[in-house]
Parts: structure tokens; sequence; C-alpha cells
């Protein structure tokens, strides 16, 4: 969540970054103050009303030994009306508490100055690296590439689970493994420490990161457990560390992971969603950032250069983009795309966002660290970055990799993970 104090300085920054996102009621920074400033009068007649309780302690109790029943009597009555009174403040702060952390939760990480404004035709491109590929003939969607090689069976994944729950056969399996091991070979090579990580988390996990309250809709809930199934692994290597204090000299802090990733994807249609585009269950490797506030864009443009390490190994064509406003969720304050190129659709498919939250999840998480021994705690800022999702760098791969023979050759470096250098 937002720092407290930016609300209460700054309020029409915070209301002109959520009409930039285009995310939340502005209406709802004018409801925190109201709830701020009831509870810190609330607070204040408690502790008036504590400290009165104290004197009469005070008073009473010489009043009782000396046996002066009678002059304690009405200090007694007041004490005893004291008492109700503060418990009733008690109860009230405990629920204006509750109410302002409500208000809090709905509002979004304000906008990085460096973001441009507006929705999604106002993204940047700000690089396109590598070369499209050409063909002599018509190039296949990796859908038809999968069927005729038999890689990857969407008709008995739909079967035995539902549509968007494939199965990865044969060479399509060993594929998926061989990537998960470079991706993640990749991370530890550029100094993250690797992290098996539980698929399923709390509901305190989900609020941490920001996917709760916001993508109910999104996540898969076992109800029996209350416990959800992991969206990203960005959930539990953030959660990792909630509720610490780190020591000195310890950040930067680097964690990369893989899970299977489990997405409801309510809503999604269209061609957009065929064949790997769009999946409910997809494997990706993920790569997170503890970090100070005061290097946190500096952690940022290492992370996105990490992330562009991986699709670089794969010699794919790609393009990475700065997102607008409007594009943004509503935990990152600034946000790089990586799309590559997909052949056989002809068009760039993300493959990566690499994104900075400053201290907004480090805030819901309860993540700090001291500067130095003795100093007061502070939130550190977090970042993460897809390194990445499989199922549309595997489009990718299949649909630039075709030849006119109908067999796919595969990049030099992941030939070396799978075991084979061509498909067919």
């Amino acid at each position: 969540m937002i720092d407290l104090d930016l609300l209460r300085d700054d309020p029409d920054r915070v209301r002109r970054s959520m009409e930039a996102k285009r995310l939340g009621d502005p209406a709802t920074v004018g409801l925190a103050l109201d709830l701020d400033t009831r509870r810190r009068e609330a607070v204040t007649t408690l502790n008036r009303v504590q400290q009165r309780q104290g004197e009469l302690g005070r008073e009473i109790g010489p009043l009782m030994k000396a046996g002066k029943r009678d002059e304690a009597a009405s200090l007694l009555a007041e004490s005893n009306a004291v008492k109700a009174q503060a418990r009733d403040l008690e109860e009230t702060v405990r629920g204006l508490d509750a109410e302002l952390r409500d208000a809090m939760l709905a509002i979004p990480n304000p906008i990085h100055e460096s973001v441009p404004v507006g929705g999604e035709d106002a993204n940047v491109v700000e690089a396109e690296i590598g070369e499209v590929p050409t063909f002599d003939f018509e190039p296949l969607p990796h859908w038809d590439l999968c069927e005729r090689h038999g890689l990857v069976d969407f008709e008995r994944g739909a079967k035995v689970t539902g549509a968007g729950f494939p199965f990865y056969i044969g060479q399509g399996a060993r594929l998926q493994r061989a990537l998960i091991a470079l991706f993640l070979d990749l991370a530890t090579e550029a100094g993250y420490t690797e992290v098996q990580a539980p698929i399923l988390v709390n509901e305190a996990s989900g609020i941490g990161t920001g996917q709760l309250p916001d993508k109910e809709g999104q996540m898969y809930h076992t109800a029996a457990d209350d416990l959800y199934m992991v969206p990203t692994a960005e959930v539990p290597l953030t959660n990792y560390l909630r509720d610490e204090i780190l020591p000195p000299d310890v950040l930067p802090i680097k964690y990369t992971g893989y899970t299977p990733c489990f997405r409801r994807e309510a809503g999604s249609y269209g061609k957009d969603v065929r064949g790997l585009n769009r999946l409910h269950q997809f494997d990706k490797v993920e790569l997170v950032r503890f970090v100070r506030p005061e290097e946190s864009y500096d952690h940022l443009e290492q992370l996105r250069e990490d992330a562009e390490r991986a699709v670089q190994a794969l010699d794919l064509p790609y393009r990475r983009l700065v997102l607008a406003s409007g594009d943004l969720g509503v935990t990152q304050a600034k946000t790089y795309d990586l799309e590559v190129w997909s052949a056989g659709q002809g068009r760039w498919l993300e493959v990566s966002s690499v994104s900075n939250f400053e201290s907004y999840q480090a805030r819901r998480a309860n993540v700090r660290f001291r500067p130095a021994e003795g100093e007061k705690p502070q939130f550190v800022h977090t970042l993460n970055g897809s390194g990445l999702a499989l199922p549309r760098i595997v489009a990718a791969l299949l649909e630039n990799g075709q030849q006119a023979d109908g067999s796919i050759v595969l990049p030099e470096r992941l030939a070396a993970y799978a075991g084979f250098d061509r498909i067919g």
C-alpha cells in the first residue's frame, strides 16, 4: 500500500495517478483521509482518557490505604466511567484502523514520473533487438506445429481437466524441462539464489503482493483450506521475508524460482488465447529483488537486463516496451514488457514483465531493513520480472525455427539442454 504520509501531504498526486492508471475510485482518497483524521482524533482522545485513568488510580490508592473510602467514592465512580469510555474508544480505534486499512488497500501504487500517461496505444517501444525471420513458405502457427510433431495435446488436456490445461508430450515435455533448467542457470549465474517455493499460499501472502483484494476472480482458491494456487512465483518469493526486519548490509537480496502458475483468465477469448497463447496452467521462472529505496531504479534496469539475457540466449527477436499508465496494474510504479516475434501468427507476444513496486508491496507484507545498526527500520523496495514465462517462448521457438521440410531447428544454447537440436 502507499505511504500514509504521501496521502496526507500530496493527495492530488495520488488522485492523478489513479486516474492515469484508470484503476480505483479517486473518491477513496478522500475517504481514507477522513478515516485517518477521525482515527487520529480518536487516538488523541483515548490517550487523554487513559492519562486521566492513571491520574485517578494514583489519587484513589492513597485514599483507600488511609481508609478514606467516602472521599474515594466519587473518584472511584469517575474511574469506572473513564474505564468504560476508554474501552469504547479502543473499540472505535480498532474499527477505524480496519476501515482505514481497507481504504488504503484499495488505492493503487502511484506511477513513477517517467511513465507515459495513457492507454495501451501510449506504450513506448524503446528498442527492437534481433532480426525478424523471413520465409520462402507460409509459416505455420505453433498449434499446427504442435499437432504435426505430437508436442502438445490440447484436446486430452481439456478432457482430463479443461481448456487451458495441456499435456506436453515427448520432445514437447523435454523442451519444457530444458527451458526451465536454462532459465534457472542463467539466473543463478547472475547472482540469484534459487528457491523451490510452495505453489499454494494463504490470504496474507496474496495481500502482501497485491493479488488480494484485487484479483480474487483470477486466482484458483481451495475453499476447504482457504489457500490460493500461485498465479506467479512472485507471491511466495516476496512473502518469504514477510514481517521481517532485515539486518544492515544484506541488501540487495535476489531470489529466483520456478513454479507452475495458475490463472483463471476469466473473460479471455478469441485468437489471442489459441494454443499456448493464454493458459490456465503454465510454467515460469521468476526473478525477485529486495533493495534499498535509493537504488531501486538502478536495480530495475539490471533486472530488465537479466530478463533480456534469457531471451537473447534463445536467439529470438524481441522488443522492449515501457508500459503506459493505463496498462499498469494496481501494484506497479513502472513496468517494462518484453515481447518476442511470433512468425506463424505475425505478431509480438509478451514473455516477460519487469516491474518496480517501490515500497508498495513491502508495506503490505511488512518487509523492512535497518540502514545501520541502531537505526529505525525502513521499508525495502521490491522488484520482480519473468525470467521467463514458457508458453509464448515455446510458441515463438517453434514458429520462428520451422523449416521448409516441416522440421523445427532449436537455438544452439537450448539444444545443449534439450539433448536434441531439431524436431521432426
